[in-house]
């Protein structure tokens, strides 16, 4: 029989018709329910031998076995030990996890972090900072030594509960846990002693599990689920250091190689011209090695059928550009090489009207005569407006005219313009030095030279320094001439770009061009080592903000926080810069970025060394052979 409640739910289980019949007796209830148990635990059956003979994700992620000993796990053929961090040192450099990352092993990682309310840990500082300072007063009382290491640790706490109350830092609990796999106990057992010791060359002593494998092994697995609670007091900033993924990938499958990847001693290898510009940035102190990186750079996209152009302050490309078969064009005042500042570029393309191009060169000649006469009232610079633009009609150069026949002016044209008009002798007085005295061999000539070479160099060391600003600035609107009248694959470095930034109208040009040269297949690299004159300026800041490609070199103590600043540097990565090598730095391509360490070969090497040793050894042994050979003759 069944009970009053078992009634109950059999009418709830009766079809509805049969609910409404008010004259069932128990027993055909019983029967009714009878049936509904049967059918429901046939459907059970079916369904168990159904799964039966289904395999689920976790029959195929199960190990066939699992034995765990003391110290480790036997999973399958392999055997499996979990290592876990105990104590970190005072300071931690960003990366500092790379080594374990970079290993050729098979490992799992977990970092769990516990959030702990600023309040407890105050209370807890307050505490300790007590004890420690009750410490310093009782040790100076007695006249005994003072006690380094508790000094710093109370600068440290004290530090610590500022950041804390102001929101600056945060506190957490962390724990990380690296578990190793091994084809045999002896390779555990190999790969256990490299972390251990990779650890501990850092100050960071860590520990193989003992009676706690299978939770080291369950607290690295993907369920997030810390079983061994092995936890260490940690602030935001250490924290974040911690964090493992930070080894940098700038391998791609075309490009020209940079350098060695520092982090995993990968190639970096990246083409410039597949970011958003090709423009490029370097920043090094003097002898850092910023030219030798670039010249690499110069020697290994010549390969690729890109142009070079550079503009040479010291010399130092002589030498390349001899042995690649370029194109070597020394600017000076006694120099047979002569470029006209007046110059309009051949063609622009079919849209390009005669007036703006005009307009463009006023305002670009106009720029140079500001650098070589100095600040000018208002007054002047109308005039000086005006001029130009009648200098241009002289040659009958107007809206109308066919540019590509013209005869550009030069120099002496505009100042005798100048001495035409009224109130203009001040601009003619200054003037005359460039045209008729001193300087007159650099500004006042046609323009005699070509730029048909796929490596072509301008020279500037023998100017005074007076004038490099000036020719730097005639070089870069000639190069920017051509670069407009051909669309090619084209590379522009200008050396000591700092010599641009001392002005502000060379420095707002040579921004036009960075700005405006992705338009025209070309990169611009600008490379200086007075990185405080770069970036004070508004455009030299600009100018960073537009070059997709930086590299930062060995820095000054006076120019790190500088730097730090302009390119959201860490501390680490500071630090870094302050220690580099020569050669080393760090390499922003796009958002990624990563330590590198530029590597030529013996033969790059020797034609792009700037060495004075190496250079005169190179010549003392051409010097040989060119006698070997005469005696041999």
């Amino acid at each position: 029989m069944f009970e009053p409640s078992q009634l109950k739910k059999l009418n709830r289980l009766l079809p509805k018709e049969q609910e409404q019949q008010q004259f069932l007796t128990a027993k055909q209830r019983q029967e009714i329910l009878a049936q509904e148990v049967a059918t429901a635990k046939k459907a059970i059956e079916e369904e168990r031998i159904y799964r039966r003979g289904v395999v689920s994700i976790r029959d195929l992620i199960a190990p066939a076995s699992l034995e765990v000993t003391s110290s480790y796990i036997k999973l399958e053929d392999y055997f499996v030990r979990t290592i876990f961090v105990i104590e970190y040192p005072r300071y931690i450099s960003v990366g500092w996890f790379a080594p374990i990352i970079n290993m050729d092993i098979t490992a799992d990682l977990a970092v769990y972090f516990y959030p702990v309310k600023a309040s407890i840990i105050l209370k807890q500082l307050k505490k300790k900072v007590g004890a420690l300072q009750a410490g310093l007063i009782s040790d100076a009382e007695k006249g005994a030594p003072r006690d380094p290491l508790r000094e710093t640790a109370l600068r440290d706490m004290e530090k610590l509960r500022d950041d804390l109350t102001q929101g600056v830092e945060h506190f957490f609990q962390t724990a990380l846990y690296i578990t190793i796999y091994g084809r045999s106990l002896e390779e555990l057992d190999n790969i256990s002693e490299a972390i251990e010791n990779t650890l501990g060359s850092a100050l960071i002593y860590s520990k193989r599990v003992f009676y706690q494998a299978e939770q080291g092994f369950n607290s690295t697995l993907p369920l997030a689920a810390d079983d061994l609670q092995i936890l260490t007091n940690m602030n935001t900033s250490p924290a974040a250091s911690s964090f493992p993924f930070v080894s940098s990938d700038l391998t791609s499958d075309s490009g020209v190689l940079f350098g060695i990847n520092r982090h995993n001693n990968s190639l970096i290898l990246f083409d410039r011209f597949s970011l958003q510009n090709a423009n490029s940035v370097v920043f090094a102190t003097s002898g850092a090695g910023k030219s030798y990186a670039i010249k690499l750079e110069v020697l290994r996209s010549l390969m690729f059928g890109t142009e070079i152009i550079i503009i040479d302050p010291e010399r130092e490309y002589k030498h390349l550009c001899d042995a690649a078969g370029g194109t070597y064009i020394d600017v000076s005042l006694n120099s047979e090489s002569k470029i006209n500042p007046f110059d309009l570029p051949r063609s622009i393309g079919e849209d390009a009207r005669p007036d703006d191009i005009i307009r463009g060169a006023v305002i670009t000649v106009k720029g140079l005569i500001k650098l070589m006469i100095g600040d000018i009232t208002p007054e002047e610079d109308s005039l000086i407006d005006r001029a130009l633009l009648e200098t241009y009609a002289k040659k009958d150069i107007t809206a109308t005219s066919d540019l590509s026949r013209i005869e550009p002016p030069v120099m002496q044209d505009f100042q005798e313009i100048l001495e035409g008009m009224e109130n203009a002798e001040n601009i003619v007085l200054r003037l005359k030095k460039y045209t008729e005295g001193t300087f007159a061999g650099l500004l006042n000539n046609p323009t005699n030279v070509e730029m048909k070479n796929k490596l072509v160099t301008f020279s500037v060391r023998d100017l005074e320094d007076e004038l490099k600003p000036l020719a730097i600035y005639t070089i870069v609107n000639y190069v920017w001439n051509v670069v407009r009248s051909e669309m090619k694959k084209r590379i522009l470095v200008v050396d000591e770009a700092w010599w641009l930034m001392q002005r502000e109208d060379s420095a707002k040009f040579i921004f036009a061009l960075v700005k405006r040269c992705r338009k025209y297949y070309l990169g611009v690299t600008t490379i200086t080592q007075d990185v405080n004159d770069f970036l004070i300026s508004p455009y030299g800041q600009a100018i960073v903000n537009n070059s997709s490609l930086q590299l930062l070199m060995k820095q000054s103590p006076a120019a790190i926080d500088l730097v730090q600043k302009t390119f959201l540097l860490t501390e680490g990565e500071k630090y870094l810069l302050l220690e580099s090598g020569v050669g080393e730095g760090i390499f922003f391509a796009g958002a990624k970025h990563a330590a590198i360490k530029v590597v030529a070969s013996y033969s790059e090497d020797q034609l792009i060394t700037s060495d004075p040793r190496q250079l005169l050894e190179i010549e003392q042994a051409k010097k040989e052979f060119a006698e070997s050979l005469q005696r041999e003759q």
